[in-house]
């Protein structure tokens, strides 16, 4: 096995911070994720598993051992006259595998285009976007067992999916490893386009809605409002939309009647955290290398130089600040480390 020492994190976490690991090791197959389990049960580090690093914000050298998920593939399992189901390795980029969705002329996941990340991070999170969630595609969870060394799986009904929430995050928490997923996508096609500013921005290609037209839009959507990671640190959205009563909505919105809401099924309104943050005055704020993005309030960046704790205390000042003017907690949807 060849295990890194006092690794440097910087190229593997979107923000572009720099924290060091004391030990990084990547693995490519179950027999490489046992082997690595096995030797960490004799030297007894604690672990943190690792994707494409889009949802993570590092505070501090970490003191124990980061393993770098890499399982690569995407197969057809099989094909009815509806679906399609496509296994797909923990390690593939998302957006890769929604272009491949879109190529391949399925819909499920188009309106999830361009979200940063790796496929094994997208149940844990269960990532929405643009009226779209994952757990309406995914099958099956393929996941390794930390404790018994062995891999194991599981329906979508026992993932117990909620909004940006999964078992994952709860009972599971730091007991497995996403191997696999397993999707059902469809050979109908959804042109769920009705959604922000999808049908705004289809109006502008003079497109009608269609499965390569929603996904082009989405990227469009998207370049224009959150920076390249590549460029500017980020996470893409920071904080989850927060959900709340219809009836302190309504509220609301007699004071604010431009508050953006959107109602999910049990009646309560799901609100653009992104609003929030802007109305309390917060959009293109910075602080040193530290701020706001000045097109997407959703989003804190790093101009450079800003370490973890500089963007996490600018977090919990947004924070004190939207609850205070509209008495609605935000949290942040990043993992902090």
């Amino acid at each position: 096995m060849e295990i890194q020492k006092n690794f440097d994190l910087k190229n593997l976490n979107s923000f572009n911070i720099s924290a060091k690991t004391k030990y990084f090791y990547r693995f490519s197959s179950i027999k490489e994720l046992q082997n690595i389990i096995e030797y960490n049960k004799i030297i007894k580090e604690k672990t943190i598993i690792l994707g494409g690093g889009s949802n993570i914000l590092l505070t501090k050298d970490f003191d124990g051992l980061i393993i770098k998920n890499e399982i690569k593939g995407i197969n057809i399992k099989s094909e009815s006259l509806r679906h399609v189901t496509i296994e797909v390795g923990a390690g593939e980029n998302w957006h890769n595998f929604v272009k491949w969705s879109v190529t391949n002329n399925l819909s499920g996941i188009e309106n999830l285009a361009l979200i940063p990340g790796s496929v094994g991070a997208t149940p844990i999170q269960n990532i929405g976007a643009y009226g779209m969630e994952v757990k309406n595609t995914i099958k099956k969870v393929y996941y390794f067992d930390i404790e018994t060394l062995t891999e194991k799986v599981l329906t979508n009904k026992e993932c117990d999916f909620k909004y940006r929430d999964s078992i994952f995050k709860n009972k599971f928490k730091n007991k497995f490893i996403i191997t696999k997923v397993v999707f059902c996508l469809n050979k109908e096609h959804a042109n769920n386009s009705n959604y922000g500013a999808i049908n705004e921005e289809l109006n502008k290609l003079k497109m009608e809605p269609s499965l390569k037209s929603i996904f082009k839009a989405v990227i469009n959507i998207r370049n224009q409002k959150l920076p390249d990671p590549k460029k500017l640190g980020n996470s893409g959205s920071f904080f989850k939309n927060p959900i709340i009563e219809n009836k302190k909505f309504q509220k609301l919105k007699q004071s604010y009647p431009n508050i953006v809401g959107y109602p999910i099924k049990n009646g309560d309104i799901k609100i653009a955290a992104g609003w929030l943050i802007e109305k309390a005055g917060w959009k293109g704020y910075t602080e040193g290398s530290a701020g706001v993005h000045k097109k997407q309030a959703l989003v804190l960046v790093n101009y450079g130089e800003a370490t973890g704790k500089d963007i996490l205390n600018l977090s919990f000042k947004i924070k004190d600040s939207v609850k205070e003017k509209f008495d609605i907690e935000i949290t942040p949807e990043v993992n902090i480390i």
